[in-house]
């Protein structure tokens, strides 16, 4: 999946459990009506669903349940490009310039994407986390 598309889903999630929604929520929905107009007032409507739903797993602590609506939504954008990819500049400047500056700074890491690349050789290894690791070595 396109790296712009997991981070535009995994933010647009993130915005749902926080302040920064209605602005957020805003903010895709014009989106939205520029690409596809007559699907904006569904999308609309579905993002308020979504963010009852995130506040109800977030409570219960429930990451499968997140899981899946991130999948859903990151699902949906991909669906966007791939039949409008001149959509994806917009999305990342919708992204770069709306969603990740409105999270707060505890969901701004839920929001990012990360691409690592090792390579060892010999007897050498690799670790490599986007966030905690503990290494037990006997």
């Amino acid at each position: 999946m396109d790296p712009i598309v997991m981070t535009a889903g995994t933010a647009v999630v993130s915005a749902m459990a926080t302040d920064a929604w209605q602005q957020t929520r805003d903010a895709v929905v014009a989106w939205w009506r520029r690409a596809h107009p007559q699907q904006a007032e569904v999308v609309d409507s579905e993002l308020g669903e979504a963010r009852t739903r995130i506040l109800t797993v977030r409570q219960a602590r429930d990451a499968a349940g997140e899981a899946v609506l991130v999948s859903d939504w990151r699902h949906r954008l991909s669906l966007l490009l791939r039949e409008r990819p001149e959509l994806e500049d917009e999305l990342r400047r919708l992204l770069d310039q709306v969603i990740i500056p409105v999270l707060p700074p505890q969901e701004r890491p839920r929001a990012g994407s990360q691409v690592l690349k090792a390579s060892a050789s010999g007897e050498g290894r690799v670790y490599q986390a986007g966030r905690d690791q503990h290494i037990t070595e006997r």
